[in-house]
């Protein structure tokens, strides 16, 4: 069918990535990647204020996805993101969720906690 957003055949992949791209921290991962380029591990786990498990749990789901690159130096991991399509997909969300509550304003409450 000519007039499908997403073809039958990628419908599982495309939501199997939006599905990895609903979690708050993954969102604040990728925050801090984009803003920083490379960083370790340790590093985001600072940043986060999170546990390390959980962090490298987040990390290697993305990495798995293809969203993140990652690499061992020594005993340090470290992570890039890999996929040029986040960064226009979190811009094209977010510029949409502020044009809503540009028409509602009760929704910018929302955006702002």
């Amino acid at each position: 069918m000519a007039n499908q957003l997403i073809p039958e055949l990628l419908l599982e992949r495309v939501a199997q990535r939006f599905k990895i791209l609903s979690e708050p921290v993954r969102l604040q991962l990728l925050n801090h990647l984009m803003a920083n380029g490379e960083m370790s591990v340790n590093e985001l786990v600072e940043v986060l204020h999170q546990q390390q498990p959980n962090i490298s749990k987040h990390l290697n789901l993305m990495a798995r996805e293809g969203i993140l690159h990652r690499r061992k130096e020594g005993l340090q991991v470290f992570y890039q993101i890999s996929d040029p399509s986040i960064h226009g997909l979190c811009i094209l969300v977010c510029g949409r969720l502020r044009d809503e509550a540009n028409i509602n304003p009760a929704l910018t409450e929302d955006l702002s906690q």
